[in-house]
């Protein structure tokens, strides 16, 4: 028979692997919803994805973006309004949950 402490750290245990997971799939669904919303806005100039060539030629591929800003600093532009870039690019401005999203969605597609 086991004692109560088995059982406690076996329930934290299972706890733990469940938040994590749910984390994962929030992680998962947020993610998504950043890629939506620069397939949405940005896949005209920019390649969003984790390959491909942007059609713009002026416009960076977003897999490479950390080569020359920090992915967390575009936060404040994002939210503010977004209009430096390609001559040509219009400007645009994301609500902050949109932010979060297209930030978690951005450093997951840096090339390393």
């Amino acid at each position: 028979m086991r004692d109560r402490s088995y059982w406690f750290l076996t329930g934290l245990l299972a706890m733990s692997l469940a938040a994590t997971t749910a984390s994962g799939q929030d992680n998962a669904v947020t993610e998504k919803r950043g890629e939506s919303l620069l397939v949405t806005n940005c896949a005209r100039c920019h390649a969003v994805g984790r390959s491909g060539v942007s059609p713009h030629p002026s416009a960076p591929a977003f897999r490479t973006l950390s080569q020359k800003y920090p992915i967390e600093g575009l936060a404040e532009a994002l939210a503010e309004g977004l209009y430096t870039g390609h001559p040509d690019m219009p400007e645009f401005v994301f609500e902050a949950d949109d932010v979060g999203a297209i930030l978690g969605y951005l450093k997951s597609i840096q090339e390393r």
